[in-house]
């Protein structure tokens, strides 16, 4: 360790768990230099862009060793000390490398360096003539003007494509025809307070919202446990109009982007137009201007999917995290961070609320509330007239079933129809098949670069690795020659929606999935059709299980219940009640009451019966029972250490390696586990395996982790493999 003249350490995006260590470039003084600005430094015959974490006068290099930075490039922070702080504690908690975890941080074009990146300013449309004349004939331009309407002081882009796929041709249209005029809005204008009057609240609600306002000038995390259908976001929109009255900013996550318009629309209605948008499938200039926006307080509220967690706000008054069980919260790439903790440890240094909310809270959240860690309140009733949906088990043993769907089922959909009320079947699979099988000789088609079966699509006629993204037209014969043999098993949304074409011919069908919504705006259209009531039935996978109120459905099919059931993951229990609870919730959400037909091949299945008979909250006491008698999670800590290689062996040898590095400086409480290949051995050409590091205490765990680590970088045959540690893993 050497001192002397000042030394300035940026955290680079590369593998390395410490900052690199510069000397202070000629200009400007030193005093103006300060942490969260990027610099531009070299690094061995290059250039990098990188962030100052802090300067210091200690460096494990000597002096003369040191280059210099060769600009900065900002003028103030990006980010502020508070938002360092966290993107050091993310790092740290999840023995991650510091310059990974500043990159997820930060938006795409601020990452490259630019000096001064460019921002295209943002687009706002206005009715001009209310009255445009007759529009049958163009109904995306009817559909504008519409917004429009509803919206007279104008809205931007984004605004518009969550609302409406495909508007720009339209709206090129009406300004050239004088409808509609374009003007440059470079940033959002102060939004009026309680914009729509807003709906009475029940007494759950009302404690709700006044012990949570009561919490609004200090930390304290809240569990809102509330049935689906009971108005949990009416909860969230008082608490933020709160916020608002007192200057502040308030952050508000949802699980999938497929949930942000309906949001967005209410939060839009409610409060005006400073929202602001953050999610991956934003364009890297909307996405900048949206970060921008909030961190220079602008916007006054942030809605967002697992990224918009890092989003820089000067003036936060409360996070809430909405279906805070789903595991979409968990990046599983790259940075392996769970969006709900962080958002936890942010508003802990913030000094701000969070509100956690769930109809099924996970098992985690739930032991937090019983150990008095989180403030658990509950709405256990929905809002309104809405009365709870009736679940029952179809047992479709023996049954003859018509593309997955028993008789029972399709009895129920037809007095569905003659009602005119709409019918959500729910089937996880996309797709028309998983498996397609030569019933003379037994072949099956199978990923060539994924130990998994190649599903088969009708449309297009193509066979798809839901797993690597390969794809390939079916075969005319099996290898052997077997034309006619060739037999498509199992269901995926394709099949059952084709079944009800079969049963129902002039039902109108609304299938939403994967590859029903892959162009933009596509998942808003359909959506807008459904509310609309020109759907008479939905087919779709975990998209519709969450978050999505459908007033006219009173009728929720779950077609294979069965798939999750028996499974290697210890969460596979906890998922399907969180799974079946989060499908029956869309059903019956208004006046009329709603119906939930299970089907299973397995209906006297403990987790199945003790769901129907006793709920959520019966089910979770005793799966957290079971958790703390086989030392699981959530009473236990784990950390999975994987490794994977093109070379088939580098994996488990590299594994084996670690484990013995590991075994060295054991300590009582911990376990090692494995090496094992993982569950999906081979994907995308590659082979897997993993390490299973088990502790008693977190605390200890991750002290254990400090000291590992480093002897596991130290391995040569660390360098053969792409390795990553995944503190928390969700997915074994």
């Amino acid at each position: 360790m050497t001192h002397g003249p000042v030394v300035l350490k940026v955290a680079l995006k590369l593998p390395l768990r410490e900052c690199l260590d510069y000397l202070p470039p000629p200009a400007p003084p030193i005093e103006k230099i300060m942490p969260g600005m990027r610099l531009r430094v070299p690094f061995r015959r290059g250039v990098r862009t990188g962030v100052l974490m802090q300067t210091s006068t200690q460096s494990q290099v000597k002096a003369a060793k040191l280059r210099q930075v060769i600009a900065v490039l900002d003028e103030q922070p990006l980010v502020t000390p508070q938002h360092l702080e966290l993107i050091r504690w993310a790092a740290d908690y999840y023995h991650h490398p510091i310059g990974e975890v500043v990159a997820s941080a930060l938006p795409g074009l601020l990452r490259g360096g630019e000096l001064n990146t460019p921002i295209k300013p943002a687009l706002c449309w206005r009715l001009v003539d209310e009255n445009p004349g007759p529009l049958k004939r163009a109904p995306r331009q009817a559909a504008i003007v519409e917004l429009l309407r509803q919206h007279p002081s104008g809205l931007f882009s984004e605004d518009l494509s969550q609302r409406l796929a495909n508007w720009r041709k339209a709206m090129h249209h009406l300004v050239a025809q004088g409808y509609v005029e374009t003007v440059v809005a470079p940033a959002r204008t102060e939004p009026p307070i309680a914009c729509l009057a807003a709906p009475s609240l029940n007494p759950a609600q009302r404690r709700a919202v006044q012990q949570i306002a009561s919490s609004l000038d200090h930390f304290q995390p809240f569990l809102l446990d509330g049935v689906t259908g009971s108005g949990k976001t009416e909860v969230y929109l008082r608490l933020v109009e709160k916020v608002l009255l007192a200057g502040k900013q308030a952050l508000m996550l949802v699980p999938e982007i497929g949930l942000i318009p309906q949001t967005l629309e209410r939060l839009s209605a409610r409060f005006g137009q400073a929202v602001a948008i953050m999610h991956s499938d934003l364009g890297i200039q909307q996405r900048l201007a949206a970060w921008l926006s909030a961190r220079e307080g602008k916007a006054r509220i942030v809605l967002g999917t697992r990224s918009a967690v890092w989003t820089p706000m000067p003036c936060p008054g409360l996070i809430v995290v909405d279906e805070e069980h789903d595991s979409s919260y968990k990046q599983q790439e790259g940075f392996p961070y769970s969006a709900r903790d962080v958002a936890v440890i942010r508003a802990q240094r913030e000094n701000i609320p969070v509100v956690l909310g769930s109809a099924t809270p996970s098992l985690e959240s739930i032991l937090n509330a019983q150990s008095a860690r989180y403030r658990e309140l509950r709405l256990p009733h929905r809002a309104g007239s809405a009365s709870t949906p009736s679940l029952k088990l179809l047992d479709i043993r023996a049954q003859i079933l018509h593309g997955g769907i028993s008789e029972p089922l399709l009895a129920a959909i037809a007095e569905r129809l003659e009602r005119r009320e709409q019918t959500l079947l729910f089937i996880n699979r996309r797709g028309y098949a998983p498996l397609l099988l030569c019933h003379h000789c037994g072949w099956h088609a199978a990923c060539a670069r994924c130990d998994a079966n190649l599903a088969y699509h009708s449309t297009g006629e193509r066979l798809r690795c839901h797993h690597c993204g390969h794809e390939r037209k079916p075969p005319a014969a099996c290898p052997t020659g077997h034309a006619n043999g060739l037999i498509k098993l199992g269901q995926g949304t394709e099949r059952v929606a084709e079944a009800l074409k079969a049963r129902f011919p002039e039902v109108r069908l609304v299938r939403i999935d994967k590859d029903t919504t892959r162009r933009k705006g596509s998942m808003e259209t359909l959506l807008q059709q459904v509310d609309a009531g020109e759907a008479d039935i939905l087919v779709g996978t975990q998209m519709l299980s969450k978050g999505h109120h459908f007033p006219r459905v009173t009728l929720v099919g779950i077609v294979d219940a069965d798939s999750r059931l028996y499974s290697v993951d210890f969460r596979a229990g906890e998922k399907l009640a969180q799974l079946v609870v989060q499908v029956a919730g869309r059903a019956g959400r208004a006046e009329k009451p709603g119906l939930v037909l299970i089907q299973t091949h397995y209906p006297e299945h403990p987790l199945l019966v003790s769901l129907l008979r006793s709920g959520y909250g019966a089910f979770a006491q005793s799966a957290l029972s079971e958790r703390r008698a086989c030392e699981l999670p959530p009473y236990h800590a784990l950390a999975l250490l994987r490794a994977e290689s093109s070379d088939s062996e580098a994996p488990m040898r590299f594994l084996k390696q670690a484990r013995g590095a590991a075994t060295a400086g054991l300590r009582d409480g911990l376990q090692v586990l494995g090496p094992v290949p993982a569950p999906m051995e081979r994907r995308a050409g590659r082979s897997r395996a993993q390490l299973l590091l088990q502790s008693t205490r977190r605390r200890l765990l991750h002290e254990w982790l400090e000291h590992w680590l480093p002897r596991v970088e130290a391995l040569k045959s660390a360098r053969t493999v792409r390795w990553s540690l995944d503190v928390d893993p969700q997915q074994l």
